[in-house]
């Protein structure tokens, strides 16, 4: 398995309203998907509420990711102007080289 880096840009407009309605299925799309969305959460700018998200995925391929992405209800809503996927190899984790 791979690990990689998600990274969400929000379509600002209208991005109060789809939040709010899409929310609690966002959430169980990704308690749901546990086992591949490892962590994930929320990214801002100071002063704006949300700018946008980032996941870190355990997947087989690019292409999972990017299955996982669209299914995400935020972005079936319309809430991501942009998604950006990158494989990513942890080298420091608590304080040590791994």
């Amino acid at each position: 398995m791979t690990l990689f880096a998600v990274l969400f840009e929000d379509d600002q407009q209208n991005a109060a309203a789809i939040r709010k309605e899409y929310l609690p299925r966002h959430f169980a799309f990704l308690e749901a998907n546990a086992a591949s969305i490892r962590t994930a959460g929320p990214l801002s700018r100071e002063g704006d509420a949300f700018a946008g998200g980032l996941w870190l995925v355990e997947a087989e391929s690019a292409d999972a990711v990017d299955r996982l992405v669209k299914d995400d209800p935020f972005s079936a809503a319309g809430l991501r102007k942009s998604v950006k996927v990158f494989r990513w190899n942890r080298v420091f984790a608590e304080g040590a080289l791994l």
